[in-house]
């Protein structure tokens, strides 16, 4: 008798071949179905070789219980003990599939089909199966002869006889033998309808591609075509018959399940066309209308069932179509786009246990292979394989990819398609999620051999081999084109120079050649620098492609390294710091102003990185740039040194708000871009006002100092207007401003006046001079009497005018206006001056607002520009920014008196203020402010791309284009872009009819 507290030597024994209730496996060994096997010395050996030794002997006594009487139970017991090869295989499957065991247990002989083999048995072809499918008569039948056959396929696969490839080759070949089968079905059950039409079976998709997993939808199209003397319309009705039948018998749930659904869903047009059609309908659908990824899809066309002529006329006929496929606009772009939309679809909650379509997935291996094929494939007919793995090894023996990436991507694809395949093996369920539950990640890691800790071993393969594919999908594509012009080993293949300009044009650079020439020029030699740079440019030449201008954001980078290049922080930032190379790439490609800044100081592309040491693209406080630029001008010796470095801070700063509106307006691989264009355009005023301000003060100070000492015999301020003043400055503003000044006590007018006039003659003139920084043009024009009035007044001035000759049209200017620069208590007296002129008591009279509305009226009529459309100018044209900021500060006319949030210089607040007090319905104000956001924005992205301020929409294509991107639509959608302008305009014109021009009261 055992001692209480201590195991039996079997239990341990159980515990060591890997068996989980060892007390439940104790008492089934004991059972008397298994009584022969009792003393069998390598029974235990072989369940634990198993997935799963407690399901193989549950499975095992549920098999010997099923068999029908004692002879077929010994025949089954005898033949175990004495023939190894099938205790593996039925052990192995029992082990690893619970529905082929409940299969085994329904038809208790089909344990027979893994007794022996043949030699030809070992790899059976769609012959083999065709015969293991004979006898199915019906759909019932059918489904019973599937799952012996796929049974001695599973039984090859756990038992390691077939690897992967072979594995799914076998799978494709039984689906093909089962269309075949189903398809005579549904002729028998129809015989007429058969002899009137001929039709053909298409694979596509993984079975196309003999690539199939254990479950999955079989992908196909039909092809038919009338039969001899008969009426085509009546021989494709016949034909859809045919296939529909042939889908239900194949797709239908009946006593013994369903085999797999069959999806049509890949034909012309979808479940919305018809799911016959002929082959010249097929061909006039994929010449007019076919999108790339119907080209793409078209890669694993394959003829498996029916008319074999037909099928095969079908893909002849299509291949010239798919392998320049790759010629259409925005290929690459068009592939890249709908792997994205794929992994946004996926459930929040799944993208992480997703081994098919989440990041670094099968998926990601499949699209960049089918890309590289479609591009190099209309020259080199050995990369037209459907078949996964076979094409990545035609790819890398042709010096398309790099034989390491190759090797690296094959072994993560067999390890993540192996893992498909057990996890679906279990249940025979479609599923591409790996499990949470730990006794079904224990079974999958155990069957993948790993044995020592199987569920964290299976986890840590897992990530790594995902983390492979996510880091070389996109660099596949583009490492060989450094190859192609680097020294590569003795003996390697490379790229041809005219493979190499096909990818970049179908990259969408328009000037391979010169492409070539500076990849060349960045990645020869054998230097630290070289090195570095063929680790980055496969990724950058990837951010650049999905760019309008990839060609001049791959000349700006080679401009930027060329002047950085000896910098060793440079490359280390670009390698080391995550954010950094996709910053800088999206910025030197999206237009020309931010690389011209940053080309006249390239150590500024420190701001790129998400270190804390350059302060990143942050905006920076007005008081922080003040503090600077100040301290910069007390340094200098001059004044005009001190305005020199004043303009740099300035160029280095606007380089911080262009390059944070064009990150925030792209988008990066971490961050998604900015959904509120609204904070993206009171980022970009915010920052550059505050700019604006600080500059003028620091020039200010250096001004004074340089010609009076600590102090100006006059008080002087400078107040901001316009945009200026409104915290809405774009990239190309003047700065709008008044400049107000105030003798000091004793000092003789004439002297102050003349003083303050040389000041700001001074301030404009360092802040025009040439330079290798950008000019900052003060504006003046909006002072008493406009440019026939001078330039400077006092405050008591001012006030006079104002008190006797003040027109409506500057009340109306006044509201924007603000203190900016200079002495900080006569600006807020200027302020106070101003307030009863820009807030009048009881609001506007009738004849007043009749004024403005006539001025309105004759800007619009006069200003606009000769030949411009009415419709896109961003500033005059209908519901534009002049319709929307005349509406709101005719509000503010009115209403500001009463209203204290209207008392705003910003025309977003005073917007959102005239709604708060019911000035305006909700939906108008809405209307309003997204037109005025995409005016801002449109004149924002036409400074960025061109690097001259615009009004308008350009008229060149590639220009238009990163307009568009920058606003968030994808190449080929400009359309639609200027569409939605017009749209969105209209509406706002709608408004300013009602509430400025006078159908409702203001």
């Amino acid at each position: 008798m055992m001692a209480p507290g201590r195991r039996s030597s079997t239990f341990t024994r159980l515990l060591r071949h890997g068996f989980t209730d060892p007390s439940a496996a104790e008492r089934l060994l004991d059972s008397a179905e298994l009584a022969p096997l009792r003393d069998d010395p390598v029974l235990l050996d072989a369940l634990g070789a198993t997935a799963d030794p407690d399901l193989a002997l549950h499975g095992l006594v549920r098999l010997v219980e099923a068999q029908d009487g004692r002879t077929a139970r010994h025949e089954l017991l005898d033949t175990l003990i004495a023939a190894k090869p099938l205790r593996d295989r039925l052990l192995g499957v029992l082990g690893a599939s619970a529905a082929l065991g409940d299969h085994l247990i329904r038809h208790p002989r089909d344990w027979q089909a893994l007794a022996m083999y043949e030699p030809r048995d070992l790899h059976p072809g769609v012959e083999e199966f065709e015969r293991g499918l004979a006898e199915a008569t019906d759909p019932v039948s059918l489904r019973v002869a599937y799952r012996r056959c796929l049974l001695s396929i599973a039984a090859r696969d756990v038992c390691g006889t077939t690897d992967l490839a072979q594995t799914a080759a076998e799978l494709a070949d039984l689906a093909t033998a089962t269309l075949r089968a189903a398809l005579a079905l549904a002729r028998a059950a129809a015989p007429d309808d058969a002899a009137l039409c001929r039709l053909a079976v298409i694979a596509m998709g993984k079975c196309g591609g003999h690539e199939l997993n254990y479950v999955s939808d079989v992908d196909v199209i039909f092809v038919g075509e009338a039969a001899d003397g008969a009426d085509e319309g009546k021989a494709l009705q016949a034909a859809t018959r045919l296939a529909s039948h042939l889908m239900r018998i194949c797709s239908e749930t009946t006593i013994e399940g369903s085999i797999w659904p069959v999806d049509a869903n890949l034909r012309p047009e979808g479940r919305n066309g018809p799911l016959v059609r002929t082959l010249s309908s097929h061909l006039a659908y994929y010449q007019r209308w076919a999108k790339t990824w119907e080209f793409q899809a078209l890669l694993k066309a394959r003829p498996v069932a029916g008319d074999v002529e037909l099928g095969e006329a079908y893909v002849a006929a299509l291949a010239p179509l798919v392998w320049h496929a790759a010629e259409r606009d925005n290929f690459v772009v068009d592939v890249q786009k709908m792997r994205r939309r794929v992994v946004e679809n996926i459930p929040l909650a799944e993208v992480e246990r997703e081994l098919k379509l989440g990041p670094g997935g099968l998926r990601d291996v499949e699209f960049a292979v089918q890309l590289l094929q479609l591009v190099h494939g209309r020259a080199d007919t050995s990369l037209r394989s459907g078949t996964t793995l076979d094409a990545l090894g035609a790819l890398a023996a042709g010096g398309y990819v790099g034989r390491s990436d190759a090797v690296q991507l094959d072994d993560a694809y067999r390890f993540l398609r192996s893992m498909e395949h057990r996890i679906q093996l279990f249940r025979l369920r479609r599923t591409h999620l790996v499990p949470e539950d730990q006794a079904d990640l224990r079974r999958i890691g155990r069957s993948l051999g790993l044995r020592t800790d199987p569920v964290a071993e299976l986890n840590r393969e897992w990530k790594r081999h995902a983390s492979v594919v996510r880091r070389l999908h996109e660099k596949l594509f583009y490492r060989p084109l450094l190859d192609a012009v680097a020294q590569l080993a003795p003996g390697e293949t490379r790229l041809s120079t005219v493979a190499a300009r096909e990818r970049l044009v179908a990259l969408g650079y328009a000037d391979p050649a010169a492409a070539l020439r500076h990849l060349e020029a960045l990645a020869s030699g054998v230097s630290r620098k070289a090195a570095i740079q063929r680790t980055l440019l496969p990724v950058l030449l990837g951010w650049f492609a999905d760019s309008a201008d990839p060609d001049a954001g791959l000349l700006n980078f080679r401009k930027v390294s060329d002047a950085l290049g000896r910098t060793p922080w440079y490359l280390r930032l670009l390698r080391d710091e995550g954010a950094a190379a996709e910053n800088l790439a999206r910025v030197l490609s999206a237009g020309r102003l931010a690389p011209d800044l940053l080309m006249r100081a390239p150590e500024a592309v420190s701001l790129l990185g998400d270190g804390d040491g350059a302060g990143g693209l942050e905006p920076r406080e007005r008081a922080h740039l003040e503090q600077e630029i100040l301290a910069a001008v007390g340094r200098a010796e001059t004044g005009e040194q001190g305005v020199y470095a004043a303009r740099g801070v300035r160029r280095r700063e606007l380089f911080r708000t262009a390059a944070a509106d064009i990150v925030g307006s792209y988008g990066t691989e971490q961050s998604p871009a900015e959904a509120d264009q609204g904070a993206l355009v009171d980022q970009v005023g915010g920052a550059i006002s505050d700019l604006t301000a600080a500059t003028l003060s620091g020039t200010l100070r250096a001004v004074v100092r340089d010609g009076w000492g600590d102090t100006l015999p006059t008080r002087f301020t400078v107040i901001g207007m316009g945009r200026f003043g409104g915290h809405e400055l774009g990239y190309g503003s003047d700065a709008d401003v008044l400049f107000v000044h105030e003798p000091r006590e004793g000092v003789d007018e004439h002297e102050a006046a003349k003083a303050a006039n040389a000041v700001v003659s001074e301030m404009r003139r360092l802040l025009q001079m040439p330079s290798s920084d950008p000019p900052l043009l003060i504006d003046a024009d909006l002072r008493p009497e406009g440019k026939s009035g001078p330039m400077v007044r006092t405050l008591t001035s001012y006030e006079a005018y104002y008190r006797r000759w003040s027109l409506g049209w500057e009340s109306q200017a006044l509201l924007r206006a603000e203190v900016v620069a200079g002495d900080p208590e006569l600006g807020s007296r200027f302020i106070d001056l101003i307030a009863p002129l820009r807030y009048p008591a009881e609001g506007l009279g009738d004849e007043a607002v009749r004024e403005i509305r006539r001025l309105k009226a004759r800007m619009e009529s006069e200003r606009m520009p000769r030949g411009a459309d009415p419709t896109l100018h961003t500033k005059l044209g209908r519901g534009g920014l002049s319709d929307v900021e005349w509406t709101v500060q005719l509000l503010q006319l009115q209403h500001g008196w009463a209203e204290p949030g209207l008392r705003t210089t910003r025309t977003r607040e005073a917007l959102a203020a005239a709604c708060a007090a019911e000035l305006i319905s909700v939906e108008d104000a809405a209307i309003l402010d997204e037109a005025w956001v995409l005016a801002t924005r449109v004149r924002n992205a036409v400074m960025l791309v061109r690097g001259r301020a615009g009004d308008t929409f350009p008229s060149d294509g590639r220009e238009l284009g990163a307009v568009g991107r920058y606003l968030g639509y994808g190449p080929g959608h400009v359309g639609d872009m200027i569409d939605a302008y017009r749209r969105t305009t209209r509406r706002a014109r709608g408004v300013v009819e009602t509430l400025f021009y006078g159908a409702a009261s203001v």
